[in-house]
């Protein structure tokens, strides 16, 4: 017996037991699925509703007319929506970070599919002992709170310093709980019932209620997903309603609610060939009217705030206004009629990714030419060029040069002028009436291109942009990051050896130090080429990178120089680490070969050693003994050797006198140690990283579905018990201890996102859990998102 019961408990009671256990799990990690929209819709409600496009010197609207936040919910977000599709096509001015192949073994699993909910018990596992003679108490993860901001003039709708985002930003909002709060944790997959990726966000004029679209997607099993719309309640934050199941094709790419008949009506976008246009009713969940849109992208969607029987379409090469009539409520009875917007003697662009309702009737458009057009009704005749109808037709009244490169954002302001942002210039401008430019701002290079804007307090406003960073500032004082991150699929991951710090690489050639304490960037450089793994020098003073190009570097982490640069073979590097002595540099290549390196005491400067030669497949995963003296490896092919690094580089044949051999590192996701990680029915590519805790009680896992695990070390028993916690939206690519065990940091691959986990319990920075488990357990208390 292993001791997780008493006597006389027999199988009924333990079932009991369990499900109590899957129960608690499952309540909290609701309170953190209602936290994180909560704090969605509160960064949405600071929008107030826009005034006319007046003339400068008219005083505006004061902050009082902004429409008041419900109470309860957590002040913690600011508003940041454009009710605009993710599509890249609107990324006309961004440069394609092409990079190689993952290291995954084999090809990445479907992002957003995954094979439980967080918190849950994997196939064979529970949360009572693995076994006889297992470890004591192991603690759990939570996922670390940023600490809140002592600046008290905006305090109370202030967005927290140092979270990482995902994902070049269209609509941008983060999860955040109160500090110490510690409750189980999902983050924006959370919003998603079952696997499927939110692809869409709309608001609803009462700033209660906000619809998410998703796209397809499968279950863990392989089945498909269909795409649907959610409407969810941001005081109860329960999921109110479930519109157009098996009524969209591909995912939901826009969506929009009406505002002048306060949100009576749901207007939705699909990403079909056709692009299906359709009208739902919001109480009924019913679809009103359907139509083909057209073979084009369509990249925006919203209605007249003044009448909802007049949508707005927007996208390549087009700018479409449709005519909805009801039908009198009956499903389907309604009609949309298209007037297509009429260029005339203006350069048709070839993408219009945004627009905004003027309080005159007029509309602002902004697009890939770096023009704002200014749309009116006007009678047609004879002398119209194009399609208008018989009575009207739209036709641009004016046109203003605004910026170079594509215009990804426009906003009207609630002292009645308009902001727009551009894409190659990286400028703010903001426009009066006549569209008259009044003041502008430049956005640091590194932080990218103007991708969405929203105002907050005062005169302050905050702009997402291309590179992932959300600034928070205004035109006259500039602007300072919130959060900064990648923007392409990660891979390599190294944490500090002494100092709470990690170091981020990937495809998108960007290096980065991070502050585990501050939640901050610490600093950033363009490697030029594809960054895959990483290392820590056992002084902390220099980090090796390995590139796709057989090409690594060693860098001063202070002056961040490159003090070393060297070329083994021309094929992608997976794995550098550093020996425990930091004498040795061991590096795995897809050329099947592990080159040692002698390295120099302060790490600078490295000299060939020597090459592992005898894998018949690419260098996946390495460890060091402690001593600093052997290797072990894994390969693409599923193979496990041993070197003898001191002895010349050696393969050793007898493996059975490695089996005993303590290992500085455990990484390697093939070996005595971890084979019980596997799952079963496993092909061998479904693990992507794994790494043993410092204290050596616990192993974390990194799966292709999504999924961080913890299992008690050593794991070497089949179907071991782990607990699974989700929040990747994509494959998870790496996971590392920190140096004390305190946090355990994971990648996200296409997601783009740094989760770092607080380590509760014993070896953890943490208190104990009220009631100790025998098994290792992840519970979030907030992310990093990048």
């Amino acid at each position: 017996m292993d001791g997780a019961g008493g006597p006389g408990e027999g199988p009924a009671q333990e079932a009991l037991q369990s499900l109590s256990r899957r129960l608690q799990v499952q309540e909290k990690e609701m309170e953190l699925v209602k936290a994180a929209l909560a704090e969605a819709l509160r960064l949405l409600r600071l929008q107030a509703p826009p005034t006319s496009l007046q003339d400068p010197g008219t005083p505006g609207p004061t902050r009082d007319s902004s429409p008041a936040a419900p109470s309860g919910l957590p002040p913690t977000c600011r508003p940041s929506l454009v009710s605009r599709s993710t599509q890249t096509e609107t990324e006309v001015e961004m440069e394609p970070s092409p990079g190689p192949p993952g290291l995954s073994n084999g090809p990445p699993a479907p992002q957003g599919g995954g094979e439980e909910p967080s918190g849950t018990q994997s196939e064979g596992g529970g949360s009572s002992s693995s076994g006889t003679g297992s470890p004591g108490p192991l603690g759990i993860l939570r996922l670390v709170q940023p600490p809140q901001r002592t600046d008290t003039a905006a305090s109370p709708e202030t967005l927290p310093e140092g979270s990482f985002l995902g994902q070049p930003v269209i609509a941008v909002w983060e999860h955040r709980e109160p500090w110490g709060k510690r409750s189980p944790l999902q983050p924006w997959g959370s919003w998603i019932s079952e696997e499927q990726l939110q692809f869409s966000l709309a608001v609803h004029p009462d700033g209660v209620r906000v619809a998410s679209g998703q796209t397809a997607g499968v279950d863990k099993d392989g089945k498909p997903l269909q795409p649907v719309v959610h409407v969810w309640d941001s005081e109860t934050l329960l999921k109110l309603q479930e519109i157009g199941l098996g009524a969209f094709e591909r995912g939901v790419g826009a969506l929009a609610f009406s505002v002048a008949d306060q949100g009576a009506f749901l207007c939705v976008v699909d990403d079909s060939n056709e692009h299906m246009l359709s009208v739902w009713d919001c109480s009924r969940g019913t679809k009103l009217a359907e139509i083909k849109s057209t073979n084009d992208s369509v990249l925006a969607v919203g209605f007249n705030p003044r009448d909802s029987s007049c949508i707005v379409t927007s996208g390549k090469s087009h700018v479409h206004f449709w005519n909805w009539s009801g039908g009198g409520g009956v499903p389907g009875n309604g009609t949309l009629t298209r007037k297509q917007g009429v260029f005339g003697k203006y350069k048709k662009p070839k993408f219009i990714p945004c627009f905004v309702f003027l309080p005159d009737g007029d509309i602002l458009t902004g697009d890939s030419e770096g023009n704002i057009l200014t749309w009116g009704r006007s009678l047609s005749d004879s002398r119209t060029p194009g399609r208008g109808g018989a009575k009207e037709t739209y036709g641009i009244v004016a046109q203003a040069h605004a910026h170079e490169g594509s215009i990804f954002a426009l906003c009207l302001l609630r002292d009645g002028t308009v902001l727009s942002g551009g894409g190659r210039d990286r400028r703010l401008v903001q426009w009066g009436p006549g569209l008259v430019a009044l003041q502008e701002a430049e956005i640091p290079e590194h932080f990218g291109a103007v991708r969405a804007i929203a105002e907050g307090l005062g005169s302050e406003l905050l702009v997402g942009t291309t590179k992932n960073a959300l600034l928070r500032g205004d035109l006259a004082q500039g602007f300072s990051p919130v959060i900064q991150g990648h923007t392409d699929e990660l891979w390599g991951l190294c944490t500090h050896p002494f100092q709470n710090r990690f170091l981020t690489c990937g495809h998108d050639r960007q290096l980065c130090l991070w502050d585990g304490e501050g939640h901050a960037l610490a600093w950033s450089i363009d490697l030029k080429e594809t960054g895959l793994c990483a290392d820590f020098h056992p002084s902390g003073a220099v980090v090796a990178v390995g590139l796709n190009t057989g090409r690594w570097l060693v860098l001063d982490t202070e002056t961040r120089e490159i003090v070393s640069d060297i070329t083994d073979g021309n094929e992608q590097l997976s794995v550098v680490r550093y020996s425990p002595d930091g004498l040795y540099l061991a590096i795995g290549s897809h050329d099947n070969m592990i080159y040692i390196y002698s390295v120099s005491s302060d790490g600078a400067k490295s000299s060939r050693f020597g090459r592992c030669v005898g894998h018949s497949s690419f260098i996946t995963h390495l460890d060091w003994s402690k001593d600093g003296n052997f290797i072990m490896s894994n390969s693409g092919d599923y193979e496990i050797l041993y070197w003898d690094v001191a002895g010349g580089c050696k393969l050793l044949r007898n493996r059975y006198e490695s089996r005993d051999r303590e290992w500085a590192t455990y990484t390697c996701v093939l070996g005595f140690h971890v084979y019980g990680v596997w799952p079963d029915g496993s092909d061998g590519t479904d693990i992507n990283s794994l790494c043993r805790s410092h204290n050596e009680r616990v192993v974390a896992v990194a799966d292709d579905f999504c999924k961080v695990h913890l299992f008690q070390y050593p794991c070497a028993r089949a179907k071991a018990p782990s607990l699974v916690y989700g929040g990747h939206g994509s494959h998870v690519t790496s996971v590392r201890f920190t140096h004390d065990d305190s946090h355990l940091v994971s990648l996200g691959g296409k997601d783009a996102s740094i989760f770092q986990w607080l380590v509760l319990g014993p070896g953890g920075a943490g208190p104990a859990p009220a009631t100790p488990s025998r098994t290792p357990s992840l519970s979030p208390a907030s992310s990093l998102d990048v």
